[in-house]
């Protein structure tokens, strides 16, 4: 299953990331890293009295870590082994609450292959992070700029 250019990709094609659970250190370590000590990740009595009943996962984080899964599929997959650089992404949609204790896998779909000229082009993937329940927590496409193979 390993892919080197850009043409190894297939519209449809599918990728399943191991599955991983958040923990309290995540959310401690990630505000620490950021600075974002927002009170309904850090701050127990604060959240509990929110909408959501308990503290949460910053939605930064849950993007961070779904997203790295991916990469755990195994080496030349996901990132294709002549892979460049990280294009970018859109449309990200953070639609349900992701708690401590929650473990998240994501699901990346190939969407589109742009072959942008003889030597390159960018892969784009619809990429869904999901929790134990199957539950839609995040949504993206993501932008791989990746090299074609040598005519």
């Amino acid at each position: 299953m390993s892919k080197v250019y850009l043409e190894d990709y297939n519209v449809g094609e599918v990728f399943d990331s191991p599955a991983r659970t958040l923990t309290e250190t995540d959310i401690i370590n990630f505000a620490g890293l950021t600075s974002d000590w927002h009170p309904l990740h850090t701050d127990t009595t604060y959240a509990e009295n929110s909408r959501f009943g308990k503290r949460i996962a910053h939605g930064m984080l849950v993007l961070s870590v779904g997203m790295a899964q991916l990469f755990r599929i195994s080496t030349d997959t996901i990132l294709a082994k002549e892979f460049v650089a990280f294009y970018g992404m859109d449309k990200v949609r953070f639609t349900a609450p992701t708690f401590i204790g929650d473990t998240i896998k994501a699901q990346a779909t190939v969407i589109e292959i742009d072959y942008k000229n003889p030597d390159s082009g960018v892969l784009l993937y619809d990429v869904v992070i999901s929790n134990q329940n199957d539950e839609t927590v995040c949504r993206f496409d993501m932008k791989l700029f990746v090299a074609r193979q040598p005519s």
